[in-house]
């Protein structure tokens, strides 16, 4: 099955970002499983690498890391906040809306948060 992720919301204030990016890990650790992230909107910042948070508290920088999928971030959306291709976590990358339409057409479920 291949599952794509499109997250809108930033790294902190709600959850709903956090709670993406932990189903589409634990997903992507079922056999058979095929997971995609697509960060958009306010939702690039969780890819910003070098995030400082409190003790205890959810890095959402390490999460996108361990999402075990390919990870891309809309590159208009990364370039109206300011960040550049190495403000961005390892296991992400740039992306485009072109890319965005191919993964969406060949998903087998779309969940968006």
């Amino acid at each position: 099955m291949n599952t794509l992720f499109i997250l809108n919301d930033g790294p902190y204030g709600t959850e709903r970002s956090y709670n993406g990016l932990r189903l589409a890990r634990a997903l992507g650790k079922l056999d058979g499983e095929t997971v995609r992230v697509f960060l958009m909107g306010d939702a690039v910042a969780c890819a910003k690498v070098g995030q400082k948070v409190p003790e205890g508290y959810y890095n959402a920088g390490d999460m996108v890391r361990m999402v075990g999928g390919e990870v891309a971030l809309c590159g208009t959306c990364m370039d109206a906040r300011g960040y550049a291709d190495e403000d961005v976590v390892p296991n992400a990358r740039r992306s485009t809306l072109k890319e965005l339409a191919d993964w969406t057409a060949a998903a087998d479920k779309v969940l968006v948060f």
